[in-house]
């Protein structure tokens, strides 16, 4: 298969119209490697890991949801030296999906919610609301990540058979959607990074943060499983000290 054939498959599950304005230049095959591509890998991250791993199954294109050249390389030294080296000897094609994927039907976000058996979903402009009947254990668990929660006396006032949940893949903490989540009957909300000031502001919900690569890694997964591709792992090593 050549890889035209396949970024034309990438590009009709995830135009890059749906992307936002900062991914521009950003998304796409950002590395172009052979001309035969016969095997394919997915990751969250194009880390060193991934790509080393990638080498060792003769992966051919590697896609990845966060691009290793986000901001322009003036010097490639340190990190980028060690990864370019590595892509470019081995001829591996690189295809990033980004926020376009955050947006598309069956991407990150549907992900998210399939995960989390999210019902009578409410799509947002980013994320979706919806009910759930797990707890946080539960959602932490299906997440195999660690889970802050902020205002958990809110949590523990509620009727937990049944939660309105909103959730947003990666940083989402967004004080708009929030308020949009807010607004569509959420009085739970899931997400990653958030903030001290924006904490304060929704002190009224259950913020539950998790890690950014817990919320996104689940869509490059199912798009592998989907395709019959090699999924790679590389998770952040994080561990909770009290």
């Amino acid at each position: 298969m050549y890889p035209e054939e396949i970024v034309q498959k990438l590009n009709e599950l995830a135009p890059s119209e749906l992307a936002e304005s900062f991914d521009e230049g950003r998304i796409g095959l950002i590395i172009e490697g052979r001309r035969e591509t016969k095997k394919i890998a997915t990751a969250l991250d194009a880390t060193l890991h991934v790509v080393k791993e990638a080498i060792l199954h003769d992966i051919d294109m590697l896609i990845v949801h966060h691009t290793p050249l986000w901001y322009p390389i003036t010097r490639i030294t340190g990190f980028y030296a060690d990864l370019l080296r590595e892509v470019l000897c081995s001829g591996m094609h690189v295809f990033v999906m980004h926020t376009n994927y955050d947006h598309a039907p069956s991407g990150v976000n549907d992900c998210l919610c399939e995960l989390l058996s999210l019902s009578n979903k409410t799509v947002m402009s980013l994320g979706a609301v919806g009910s759930v009947s797990l707890t946080l254990d539960e959602i932490a668990s299906r997440l195999e990540a660690p889970l802050i929660v902020y205002n958990r006396h809110v949590y523990e006032m509620m009727e937990q058979n049944s939660l309105c949940l909103g959730v947003v893949g990666g940083s989402g903490f967004d004080p708009m959607l929030l308020e949009e989540a807010r607004s569509l009957g959420a009085c739970v909300f899931l997400s990653a990074e958030l903030k001290h000031s924006v904490m304060r502001q929704f002190s009224d919900m259950v913020l539950l943060e998790s890690t950014h690569y817990a919320l996104e890694a689940p869509a490059m997964k199912m798009l592998a499983q989907r395709n019959g591709w090699l999924y790679i792992e590389d998770v952040p090593k994080v561990s909770m000290v009290r």
